[in-house]
């Protein structure tokens, strides 16, 4: 099992990322490389939480998508073809001063199959600079995405 954290600073609000988070309409590759169009559905969609299958590139997993916290956004793996058991994603946004949010990011990767572990091992050593490039990809294009309109 793997354990990657992450600690970014953003210049959007909590609320502005949690949107682009729990936003599933098409398009979601522009903010979110690693979830394609293609491979997105919706189950269930409510005020506060989402039930999403998703990913790209031959893995993907069903999530259970828990915004109930303004300050926390938990993505729990329900079913994929490469990850089980403890597996899930922990967006935790705090409000800074300065007016920018600082973003911790826990990512559990948990392989249940030979295929889930082998991609685990990688993720928890060479892979980390790739998921942590996806997440600065991905603060870039939320953040344009919130930036006010020049006048």
């Amino acid at each position: 099992m793997a354990t990657i954290r992450f600690t970014e600073r953003t210049l959007v609000t909590p609320e502005q990322f949690v949107a682009c988070l729990t936003d599933f309409s098409p398009g979601r590759r522009e903010l979110f490389p690693n979830s394609a169009d293609e491979s997105l559905r919706v189950h269930e969609e409510g005020a506060d939480h989402a039930d999403v299958t998703e990913g790209s590139g031959g893995i993907w997993e069903r999530l259970r998508y828990d915004w109930s916290d303004p300050h926390r956004v938990v993505m729990t793996t329900t079913d994929s073809n490469v990850w089980g058991g403890a597996s899930s994603h922990t967006y935790t946004f705090t409000p800074l001063p300065d007016g920018s949010t600082r973003l911790d990011v826990v990512v559990v990767r948990e392989g249940k199959n030979l295929r889930g572990r082998l991609v685990a091992l990688l993720l928890g050593t060479v892979g980390k600079g790739v998921l942590e490039k996806a997440l600065k990809t991905t603060l870039r294009a939320v953040e344009a995405r919130n930036r006010p309109a020049a006048r």
